[in-house]
């Protein structure tokens, strides 16, 4: 499948704007627990930014990305919360967790934001309950506007679980990618690139 996600809310960068914080995190991810060398490339290249920003975009020479695993973390966030609704596909899906991972797989491993305009930043607050009461911090993300879109292969090793991938496509309109997507942010449509215009104009007919 080739599809493409076209941004109906702005959304956030989640690296963490602080270099030892972003290795840390990039590490949780990779699979051997170590940041592999373009991952770190980046990290050194991005220093001053890092230094500004609490939360900004990987970005190399040819733009500003999110990493594969970004979307697959979709993929399970949607999973997890469609699987509470009754009649869903996810919700008959056992172990979605494990399957998502050795199953679905988002590419490239860089996934370019292609964004209209300038980025910018986002300050807004954030609540936490605490022992001491209530503790207000101020958050700072590099954002780009709605109306970019981000063009994205996902590999199904099994053809019976493409059903499911569009059924948390479809969750995207409602919760998207990034931080603060209870909110709204991140939120996306999306389109077959991968179809015909002929089978496109079909499918719009019977919804």
């Amino acid at each position: 499948m080739k599809v493409r996600l076209i941004l109906t809310e702005f959304l956030l960068g989640t690296l963490a704007g602080q270099k030892e914080v972003a290795k840390t995190y990039i590490a949780g991810k990779h699979p051997t627990g170590e940041p592999v060398a373009d991952e770190m490339e980046e990290l050194e290249k991005m220093e001053e930014q890092l230094e500004n920003a609490s939360t900004i975009f990987s970005r190399d020479e040819k733009g500003i990305h999110l990493w594969d695993y970004q979307i697959k973390g979709f993929f399970k966030d949607a999973c997890g919360m469609l699987r509470r609704v009754p009649d869903t596909r996810s919700s008959k899906l056992t172990s979605y967790k494990k399957v998502i991972d050795g199953l679905v797989f988002p590419g490239p491993r860089k996934i370019y934001i292609h964004h209209t305009g300038e980025t910018s930043f986002v300050e807004r607050p954030l609540r936490a309950q605490t022992a001491q009461g209530e503790r207000i911090a101020l958050a700072r993300s590099e954002t780009v506007p709605a109306g970019s879109y981000l063009d994205v292969d996902i590999t199904c090793l099994d053809p019976k679980l493409e059903p499911l991938v569009i059924e948390w496509l479809d969750y995207g309109a409602l919760r998207g990618l990034g931080q603060w997507r209870n909110s709204g942010a991140g939120r996306f449509e999306y389109e077959r690139l991968d179809q015909s215009t002929e089978t496109k104009k079909t499918k719009k007919k019977k919804v």
